[in-house]
């Protein structure tokens, strides 16, 4: 079985020598030396070129380098009636949940005020909250939203989570649907975006949800761009209604030089790192639906175009 392997973000090297000792003799090809397109029977991709992947009659399968998988299912020139799954690894979760927490202690213990206070010279004494008095909500508790909340819980921290349908996490107040959505943002001191992308969530923070926020929250986004409409973002931030962001994704990316979101100190843009495919662990799971495929057998983890996940 030949792999074609493709992303301007990830090292294939380092892919081709875990996928390797896990399957042992695996032709393993990266873009653009594709060889014989008819040889390509799997491909593992991240943000491929459009209708690239058409170049191949003998595809069976899309494997997708990461746990977002909006640009790959939005892709109208995809082969149709090929599987597509995605990476959902426990590592990759930790370094989420790594991230989201020290977003969230960023604001939670007051950085943005002492990193002003530093650029003046000036000694800033905030006395310390205990983490039961600040509420932080997830929005999305899918794998790694679950992975987040939870490690937030263990922190002491006052967790609620929304998402399109019930969940059940220990020690997380969960809401979910449009009636769970208002009273959700209105108890969420900081914010912690983390949906995927879908028809459904694009722009679902716009200007009337983020008025739904207490005045001062803070907003963490490492779930996609497009989920926040921008402007209203800056305005909120501009008013003061919204205090603080940690901001990894964006509408455009990389995020322009001109756009407004550079200038505010209280603002932290980080680029789109919060999580990434950590190929020494991943590989087993990508292995797995590899002999499931020459088996005939079902696939882990495999995404619903319609649903966006």
């Amino acid at each position: 079985m030949a792999l074609l392997f493709y992303s301007e973000y990830d090292d294939p090297s380092d892919w081709g020598k875990h996928l390797r000792e896990a399957i042992p003799g695996l032709d393993f090809r990266v873009w653009p030396e594709a060889g014989d397109p008819r040889d390509i029977q799997a491909a593992m991709v991240w943000k491929a070129p459009e209708g690239e992947l058409r170049k191949f009659p003998n595809l069976r399968l899309i494997i997708n380098l990461g746990a977002g998988v909006d640009s790959i299912v939005q892709d109208r020139s995809l082969p149709e009636g090929i599987p597509i799954v995605r990476i959902a690894d426990p590592d990759m979760s930790r370094m989420m949940a790594q991230f989201v927490l020290a977003a969230v202690l960023r604001h939670y213990r007051d950085f943005v005020s002492f990193a002003r206070a530093q650029k003046e010279r000036r000694w800033h004494y905030l006395h310390p909250r205990e983490a039961p008095a600040c509420s932080v909500g997830v929005m999305g508790l899918g794998n790694l939203g679950a992975m987040a909340a939870s490690e937030l819980v263990r922190q002491g921290f006052q967790v609620s989570g929304w998402a399109r349908s019930p969940k059940s996490l220990e020690g997380v107040k969960s809401f979910h649907g449009k009636e769970g959505f208002a009273p959700f943002l209105a108890k969420s001191e900081i914010l912690v975006v983390m949906l995927p992308l879908t028809p459904e969530t694009e722009g679902v923070l716009d200007a009337k949800a983020l008025s739904l926020l207490p005045r001062g929250a803070k907003i963490v986004n490492v779930g996609r761009g497009k989920l926040v409409d921008e402007g209203a973002l800056i305005a909120a931030l501009r008013s003061g209604h919204i205090a603080e962001a940690t901001l990894d994704v964006f509408q455009v990316e990389p995020l322009p030089s001109t756009s407004p979101l550079w200038d505010f100190d209280q603002v932290l843009v980080t680029p789109h790192l919060a999580s990434v495919a950590i190929p020494r662990t991943a590989a087993r799971q990508v292995a797995e639906n590899l002999r499931r495929l020459a088996a005939g057998e079902p696939l882990i983890n495999v995404v619903d175009p319609k649903r966006g996940y």
